[in-house]
């Protein structure tokens, strides 16, 4: 079966989020991911930096890298490569020759000093598609700032859009700036660069900075900013009102119900629980308040799965507030195969999110699940030209690692040796 981006070769220098669900995407899509991983304990600055300081923690909701179990690192391979080494930058370089990508998450200049920024590799390779993912870009006052997912949503302006007034600022995860802003911008821009590319001959730079993303994620309500000004009773209508909000049912769970945008949905969800004087009221704000608390009561009187198998059917935008547990039992994400189940020799059915893009020509496919630090080292050197013996002295000499380490298990502990 033909894939979208099968022949597309794609070299993954990221570590973070962004940059891992940015090549995850492409390589859904049939692109070979090749990852390039760090070899050996960090020196020099970062080093000094380290001493002393506490282990970097663990968080549990995230699936642990290297990690059978962690979405980010399937259909990638590993290669395991010293770039501070001169034979293993020039290592590097050949794999350039051969690709149509290079993804990194470096903050500005470092990869210019590692000797493997664009302007290095695009003499080695003129088609190169060179993807730099940043907290906010590769020019301006902020460009050498560190950061963070809840920094960049801070400073493009998601933070206000998504509280709520007078209430501290909820902090949503690393959904809108990592995930969205950074990552699923990357891979619009380098599918953009490679259709530019057939037109020209030539790769380019694509500069993804997250705070760039969130601003533009933003443009519908920037929009209306620019165009009437905000003012706090725009606010209180565009977020949380009795017809826009989620409902405590009877089992304890959550239902939510969006009926804010058409006052023919709220028409219909008062009639269905019984409040029709409360129709000439939606926007009323003196109303509000009353309209909440008979809500609040009526929803109590069902369980959340039985007000949406109702209200489902009465024309009414409203959803099931699930945990995650509940996700892969939902037979709506069940029937568009949005959690897979895929087999691992050892761990048995690996349960991940599916592929979100469907193709219906060129379907996207999870080919084989994360791989651990450099397993794949000696399989792509050989790729390249490397004999047995040269690869086995590369090993010795540091600048690579070709034996299979401990793959990491669900808690992140060393597990089975390929």
């Amino acid at each position: 079966m033909v894939q979208a981006l099968e022949g597309i070769k794609v070299l993954d220098l990221s570590k973070y989020a962004p940059g891992p669900y940015c090549t995850m995407i492409l390589g859904d899509l049939g692109a070979d991911i090749i990852k390039v991983e760090e070899l050996g304990s960090p020196t020099g600055r970062r080093a000094e930096q380290m001493k002393g300081a506490a282990k970097a923690p663990v968080f549990r909701e995230f699936a642990s890298p290297n990690s059978p179990f962690n979405p980010l690192d399937r259909n990638k391979r590993s290669i395991a490569l010293n770039l501070k080494m001169a034979m293993g930058q020039r290592i590097f370089y050949q794999l350039v020759e051969r690709a149509d990508v290079v993804v990194e998450g470096f903050r500005p200049g470092v990869a210019k000093r590692l000797g493997i920024d664009y302007a290095t590799l695009k003499e080695i390779n003129k088609q190169i598609i060179y993807c730099a993912i940043t907290g906010y870009g590769q020019d301006g006052p902020y460009r050498d700032l560190v950061g963070h997912d809840i920094n960049y949503i801070s400073q493009g302006g998601a933070v206000d859009i998504i509280s709520q007034p007078g209430a501290p600022p909820p902090i949503p995860g690393n959904l809108i700036g990592d995930m969205a802003a950074g990552g699923m911008q990357g891979v619009i821009g380098i599918l953009a660069a490679l259709m530019a590319r057939v037109k020209t001959g030539r790769g380019q730079f694509v500069d993804i900075s997250m705070t760039d993303g969130v601003v533009s994620l933003l443009s519908l309500y920037l929009g209306g900013h620019f165009q009437y000004g905000t003012r706090q009773e725009d606010r209180i209508s565009a977020g949380a009102t009795p017809s826009n909000n989620f409902y405590k049912t009877k089992d304890g769970k959550f239902i939510s119900i969006a009926c804010a945008a058409e006052p023919w949905f709220y028409a219909n969800l008062c009639k269905v629980l019984g409040y029709e004087e409360f129709i000439p009221y939606q926007t009323d704000a003196k109303k509000a308040q009353e309209i909440k608390a008979f809500f609040e009561q009526k929803f109590l009187t069902k369980t959340r799965d039985e007000w949406f198998n109702f209200l489902s059917q009465s024309d009414i935008p409203v959803g099931k507030a699930y945990n995650l547990d509940e996700l892969a039992s939902d037979p709506q994400l069940v029937h568009r195969e949005m959690i897979v189940e895929i087999d691992h020799p050892v761990k048995g059915k690996i349960k991940q999110a599916g592929i979100s893009i469907k193709l219906s020509e060129t379907p996207g496919t999870i080919r084989r699940l994360g791989q651990a630090l450099g397993e794949n080292t000696e399989e792509i050197l050989v790729e390249i030209g490397y004999s047995k013996e040269e690869i086995q002295k590369l090993r010795k000499e540091g600048i690579v690692d070709t034996e299979s380490p401990p793959r990491l298990d669900e808690r992140g502990n060393e597990g089975i040796r390929n």
